[in-house]
């Protein structure tokens, strides 16, 4: 899971946007649930435009020069962002060069942490165990990357719900598969009763919301079908399976997939934290049946030296192999990515860029928890971070971004000159944008609401609003044209690039920050800021109506004067209004703190998730006795003509608020809403 545009969200919000946009930005997390010289033939496949220095291998960095980088920055990132404890390992040149902890793995008991024990929860990283997992199935034949996965399933099927376009193998490995992003209550608290990978994947197989192999949404459940694959065709349970034919030929003896977790791994293992005032909460929700997407996996950094070490020497270290020669080069090599120029996809390691250098990134995010796996193929260089904290303000994730950020500057900077300007209409670029990587299917479809991105062109640039870097502070970028159809940022490195039909209609925007997901233009009347001064306006006048009846309730029994004209009229509209402000309220509440947000969607734990559903529910029913009275009002003429226009008023204020909550699948109707095409 991803947590790397809450900070920016709230950067947005900063700028206008009342407190309820604010919690609703929230949700923003999860679109958001997380790579030596043999590399040189992978790295000139990963095709990133000529504009990117590939070079050749430079001198491994100096293993003193990186413990004192890492011991100046880590320790201010830690108490910066509010984290107990961080791991490092860095390899180059065929061996580790350092490996180094900081901070304590378990609060109350001040335990330091150890880089050779203290395991972490690798969250995503363990994608990267699956791609190696499969790929020694294709090597082995009895996977084919190109074949329908049905051809393998044999307890339940893939629905075809795209006839002649089947889910490939490679498809699963890529981000491709185009199902919907669904997650919430898979995972568990304990991991004693966690079920089966297959029955799972069965009970919860989410919808296909576009066709295999044509965009990128970052997919759990697809990573998750693979590793089923591997254990239908392996005939073992997916965890052992790893621990046979990848963790033991490393060595990697303080890593497991195993649920419960071997004693002496669960004797050091990290606890994982979120910030609570001037204290921290540990966390739940870290174990469950989709082991192949990281529940309950757990490793050290001495470990994952081990492993960049295989992955940057052909797939094999001392002597001992878990992938061929050919097999460790499709690891690495480029498979998807619909713009040459920009970053594309490996097998579940993404490609990025900084100061010219290509790299291959994998992100683990868990509650608690958050790492960052990068390679340098073509240095022959890998580094791993980790830290047991989710940050204040949900900035885990940006941590291990910055001290990767920080050891490429530090070795490898920039150098040559930034391309030059061009000119161009920029019109057809502008607009709203939304993520692939946003449910069709239930409730978490709200952080569409500000994890969108809006663009506008001023002054020969384009004004980017929105989460498209990976800095969670930037709320406002600025980007000049270097290409057609390709911006760079100004006073900056990242890049944006549009993509085009046949009649030059602007199709998907891609970010070099992220190559697992795109943005897809919509329409006027599916722009989020339209939706929240829709929702914002109705919800005051329906609060202040409530307010107000209440009110004038009060003084008129307080005079003795009696009931209101039609008072079952109106206590049907104040009771309507009540509901749906105080549903708003609930998810407001469910949504405020987006640390312990994270937890609740992945345990689905919070009475919350079932209550503010049915109280939208209930006020559809209210609303639409309310428009039978609005209707009656008029023609039989109750109250005088500013008392019926004022009770339409608040019929129409509930209905734009439940066709919203509907089509942001707050109510549970999202599909019916979905089908009027007003949300997207």
């Amino acid at each position: 899971m991803s947590t790397r545009h809450v900070a920016a969200n709230r950067t947005l919000v900063k700028r206008g946007w009342v407190r309820l946009v604010l919690v609703l930005a929230a949700i923003g997390l999860f679109l958001y649930g997380l790579t030596p010289d043999r590399a040189h033939a992978a790295t000139a496949s990963m095709g990133n435009g000529s504009s990117v220095a590939t070079g050749g291998s430079a001198a491994p960095p100096d293993p003193a020069s990186v413990k004192r980088l890492f011991d100046e920055i880590v320790p201010k990132l830690l108490a910066e962002h509010k984290i107990p404890g961080a791991a490092v390992s860095v390899v180059a040149g065929g061996r580790q060069v350092f490996a180094g902890g900081y901070g304590v793995s378990d609060v109350p008991n001040r335990k330091p942490v150890d880089p050779a024990r203290t395991a972490f929860f690798m969250g995503s990283d363990a994608k990267v165990f699956t791609a190696v997992a499969v790929l020694q199935q294709v090597r082995a034949g009895k996977l084919d990357l190109h074949a329908d996965v049905n051809r393998y399933l044999t307890a339940f099927k893939i629905r075809d719900s795209y006839p002649g376009h089947p889910v490939t193998v490679e498809n699963l490995l890529t981000h491709t598969g185009g199902f919907d992003d669904t997650f919430m209550g898979l995972a568990e608290a304990e991991p004693q009763h966690t079920g089966g990978l297959g029955a799972a994947l069965a009970a919860h197989q989410p919808d296909r919301v576009r066709a295999p192999g044509v965009t990128a949404a970052y997919d759990n459940y697809g990573v998750a079908l693979a590793g089923y694959l591997v254990e239908v065709v392996s005939g073992q349970p997916f965890d052992q399976y790893v621990a046979q034919h990848v963790l033991r030929p490393l060595g990697m003896d303080r890593t497991t997939f195993t649920q419960p977790h071997p004693a002496p791994i669960d004797a050091d293992l990290a606890h994982g934290y979120r910030p609570d005032g001037d204290g921290q909460t540990e966390t739940k929700g870290l174990y469950g049946p989709l082991t192949p997407t990281g529940a309950a996996a757990v490793t050290t950094v001495d470990d994952m030296g081990r492993l960049m070490l295989a992955q940057l020497n052909g797939g094999a270290i001392e002597g001992r192999s878990i992938l061929d020669q050919e097999g460790d080069t499709l690891l690495l090599a480029r498979h998807f990515g619909p713009d040459q120029r920009m970053p594309g996809m490996a097998y579940l390691l993404e490609q990025r860029d900084r100061n010219g250098r290509q790299l291959l990134v994998k992100d683990g995010d868990v509650p608690g928890f958050h790492s960052n796996l990068a390679l340098l193929p073509a240095q022959g260089v890998g580094l791993y971070v980790t830290v047991n904290g989710d940050g204040e303000d949900a900035t885990g994730g940006w941590t291990t971004q910055q001290v990767l950020n920080a050891f490429v500057d530090r070795f490898y900077p920039a150098a040559g000159a930034s391309p030059a300007v061009v000119g161009g209409e920029l019109s057809k670029f502008t607009g709203d944008f939304r993520s692939t990587r946003v449910s069709h299917s239930n409730l978490t479809k709200a952080a569409a609401l500000m994890g969108s991105v809006h663009i506008a062109a001023r002054d020969g640039r384009l004004v980017v609003s929105g989460p498209v870097t990976r800095d969670p502070s930037a709320g406002e970028t600025q980007w000049e044209q270097v290409q057609p159809g390709l911006f760079q940022q100004v006073g900056g490195t990242a890049r944006i690039a549009f993509e085009l039909d046949g009649d030059g209609e602007v199709t998907s925007m891609l970010t070099d920050s992220d190559p697992t997901i795109a943005y897809e233009p919509l329409a006027w009347y599916q722009a989020p800021e339209l939706h929240q001064r829709i929702a914002l306006g109705s919800l005051a006048l329906l609060a202040l109506t409530v307010i107000g009846w209440g009110v004038a309730a009060v003084v008129r029994a307080a005079r003795g004067a009696g009931r209101a004209g039609q008072p079952a009229a109106r206590l049907l509209g104040w009771l309507t209004g009540a509901v749906l402000v105080v549903a708003t309220g609930c998810f407001a509440l469910l949504t405020s703190d987006s640390n312990a947000l994270n937890q609740t969607l992945f345990l689905g734990d919070s009475p919350l998730l079932q209550v503010v559903p049915a109280m939208y529910l209930a006020a559809a029913g209210l609303t639409l006795l309310m428009v039978v009275c609005a209707v009656v009002a008029w023609r039989r003429g109750w109250w005088g003509v500013f008392g019926r226009l004022h009770y339409t008023g608040v019929t129409v204020a509930a209905l734009l608020v439940l066709v919203l909550a509907g089509g942001y699948d707050l109510i549970g109707t999202g599909q019916l809403a979905g089908s009027l095409d007003l949300i997207g």
